[in-house]
């Protein structure tokens, strides 16, 4: 069965468009978009199979980022990755007694430390992709990596600022999809833009009690 499975897979036509009404999308976005959705969803219920779901996400993504030119998404979706994995074992680990591990806020000390890392990875990335041909959206494509980097850690570490970072991010990615006429593309940011929000304000009430998933 799983050898079946394995040889429809390559057979598939990864750049099949499909026609959602006034959409139109390939496999591979369609794929991405989906399982982003679901992740972002799961991750608001504090459900954690939404890592190995954006697990699958990212790996999608990141293949839409490099046909566009988009290098720094393309590449920080192997960061991406990791933090999936680094978040899944993290919030089934045990920090005590038979909890796990609670939704809490950043302190003022860390918010100043993730907002240098912010800026620093900015410039950072900035700098080399400027460097790189057909990179014509360097400043924003360093902006965005640097933010959802940032968030991807603080999403992982179960703290509340990180849906502050992804909603700030999806805005740029909305405007820049629209641009590049990803328009299947940008209705999947919209939306995480609202579940962001949606989940801004429930972990907001969360974290001033003792609830765990």
């Amino acid at each position: 069965m799983q050898t079946t499975v394995l040889i429809y897979l390559c057979r598939v036509d990864y750049d099949l468009l499909i026609n959602f009404g006034i959409f139109q999308t390939s496999v591979v976005e369609l794929v991405a978009v989906l399982s982003g959705l679901l992740s972002v969803w799961l991750i608001k219920k504090e459900n954690v199979w939404a890592f190995p779901i954006g697990g699958v996400s990212v790996l999608f993504s990141a293949s839409i980022y490099f046909k566009g030119d988009i290098y720094a998404n393309a590449g920080i979706n192997v960061f991406y990755f990791i933090m999936n994995i680094y978040g899944w074992y993290n919030w089934l680990r045990k920090t005590g007694g038979d909890k796990h591990i609670m939704i809490t806020s950043c302190s003022r000390k860390e918010m100043k430390l993730y907002t240098g890392l912010i800026i620093f990875l900015f410039f950072v990335l900035w700098y080399l992709l400027r460097k790189m041909p057909h990179n014509q959206y360097a400043f924003y494509d360093a902006f965005t990596s640097a933010l959802y980097a940032i968030a991807m850690w603080l999403m992982a570490r179960k703290k509340i600022q990180h849906w502050i970072l992804w909603i700030i991010g999806d805005l740029v990615m909305i405007a820049l999809c629209i641009f590049l006429k990803w328009y299947f593309l940008g209705f999947q940011y919209l939306v995480y833009t609202v579940i962001a929000t949606l989940g801004w304000m429930e972990w907001k009430y969360k974290v001033k009690g003792t609830k765990t998933y």
